[in-house]
């Protein structure tokens, strides 16, 4: 199975399965003498963990990194850093009744076709456990990124129910499960799913993505831009099925004069932008302002309804998922999708230092 492997300068490869012993990543071209143990990594895997409130999948793991090479005495030595999370609350056995058929919306007919052989524990590499390596990945990359370079993220719609951004507040992602900056959105969002988690269904979201601090010129033109970096790294998180980049698709219904992002000359001489419908992106490389990204996440496949399919002898069946799932998988996206938003920021910022 080839394309397990992310970006150029700062590269990352992951490995393991949903209901295998273990999941692991190796991250490759991570500069020497940054400070980094598990302590860096833990806080982010506690963000994306199971089980931390009603609205998530009761499957409970610790989640426990542990750093195997690559670095020594708390700092990063140059080489490949290894890192491994053990799984522990494995039941595997949900899956023996459904292990010959292929579930709605999930990627069990197009892996039986490609390969000819499909592991159905969860999904195998086509699980969401995957991105464990790329929370831990992104706790790699913040480091490479430095502290002037801050990324945030908030679910910002639920469902059919959307945040309202004058109530806007980053502290508040913090302190309800669903990371939304609008404490009424939150309160609205807990009653709504709490009655499609008793229906046995499932929702999506949208998840909306901030990187400040940024130098301009990272990125290159053509076909290798900042922005069709970040759109191919969102689009590589399970369930993702569209990306935007600042405004996105409502400057489709803007003007011209409504849509650029004019400019004024600062204090320090230096271009001073008035908007930021570019959400941080000229031309493929950076302009020095807030990096914007908001994903769209389709509802979670795996649902206790009865539905409609066929199974590997072709044969039209019923199927209904058992085992325990998200009733809304965009929730625990959230850090998932800053740490493919650090990995692609730390590769372009190695990619425009090897360059100078």
């Amino acid at each position: 199975m080839a394309s397990n492997s992310f970006g150029s300068f700062f590269r990352f490869t992951s490995f393991g399965e949903s209901h295998g012993p273990f999941i692991g990543v190796v991250v490759d071209g991570c500069p020497p003498r940054l400070p980094f143990t598990e302590a860096d990594v833990q806080p982010f895997l506690d963000q994306r963990k199971p089980g931390q409130s009603a609205f998530t999948t009761a499957r409970q793991e610790d989640d426990r990194v542990e750093i195997l090479s690559g670095t020594y005495e708390g700092v990063t030595t140059g080489a490949p850093v290894c890192m491994l999370v053990v799984n522990k609350d494995q039941r595997p056995g949900d899956y023996d009744s459904i292990k010959h058929s292929f579930r709605p919306g999930h990627a069990d007919y197009t892996y039986s076709v490609k390969y000819g052989v499909r592991d159905p524990r969860g999904g195998g590499r086509s699980s969401a456990r995957e991105t464990i390596a790329r929370v831990a990945a992104g706790a790699l990359a913040r480091k490479v990124l430095g502290e002037k370079v801050q990324i945030r993220g908030a679910v910002v719609q639920l469902g059919p129910h959307k945040i309202d951004r004058a109530k806007w507040d980053w502290q508040e992602t913090q302190r309800n499960p669903f990371f939304a900056p609008d404490a009424t959105a939150a309160l609205l969002w807990a009653q709504y799913l709490e009655a499609v988690k008793k229906e046995g269904n499932a929702v999506g979201a949208v998840v909306e993505l901030h990187a400040s601090g940024l130098e301009a010129g990272w990125g290159d033109p053509v076909y290798e831009k900042l922005d069709s970096a970040l759109a191919c790294a969102m689009m590589s998180i399970n369930a993702v099925k569209g990306v935007e980049i600042g405004s996105g698709f409502a400057l489709a219904a803007m003007t011209s004069d409504q849509g650029q992002d004019e400019m004024r000359r600062g204090e320090d001489g230096r271009p001073v932008f008035l908007s930021n419908h570019a959400g941080g992106v000229l031309g493929g490389i950076s302009t020095g302002q807030d990096v914007v990204v908001r994903f769209a996440l389709k509802p979670t496949s795996s649902i206790l309804m009865p539905r409609r399919t066929v199974n590997e002898a072709g044969e039209e069946i019923m199927i209904e998922t058992q085992g325990r799932h998200d009733p809304c998988v965009g929730i625990r996206a959230v850090p998932i999708g800053e740490a493919m938003l650090a990995c692609v920021l730390a590769d372009a910022k190695l990619k425009a230092k090897a360059l100078l």
